[in-house]
């Protein structure tokens, strides 16, 4: 199974950047991952929120197969424990050709992005820069690898 992680906008800060590479990298001997990087929208100003939704919205789609199984990061998804998220993890390697996971902009997803989705994960009921999201995330994916394959990185 490809998984992709698409996420609006680059990171900037430089210890989000190692980190979330690192944790790339281990992933990839899991299992092909990718993050590709929708880019920033220019002059935001003169758009409402609601237009710039739209707008990544139209880009992050344009990225999606329909064969797609698509999990929006969103704060009214399913939250999972680490093992939970591992069980679900292993239960879609044998559901799904690609399993794409979105980091939306600001201000969320669009509606078109939200009909599209097959399902929608919090990473917790608190709220994250979308930078650190990204960390939080790539660190979270691994762990779920690592409790598949049984090793020892995960401690309960």
């Amino acid at each position: 199974m490809k998984t992709e992680l698409i996420v609006v906008g680059r990171t900037v800060n430089k210890h989000f950047i190692a980190g979330i590479a690192d944790y790339s990298e281990r992933i990839g001997h899991y299992m092909p991952f990718s993050i590709t990087t929708i880019p920033e929208l220019k002059n935001t100003k003169s758009l409402t929120e609601e237009q710039q939704k739209q707008a990544e919205g139209e880009q992050i789609l344009k990225l999606i197969q329909p064969s797609d199984t698509v999990v929006l990061l969103d704060e009214h998804g399913h939250e999972f424990r680490s093992v939970e998220l591992a069980s679900w993890l292993e239960q879609k390697r044998n559901t799904a050709r690609r399993l794409v996971f979105v980091i939306g902009g600001p201000y969320g997803f669009s509606q078109a992005v939200y009909s599209r989705a097959n399902e929608k994960i919090s990473l917790s009921k608190m709220t994250f820069s979308h930078q650190m999201v990204r960390l939080i995330f790539t660190e979270q994916l691994y762990r779920a690898c690592t409790i598949i394959k049984g090793e020892p990185y995960h401690h309960e």
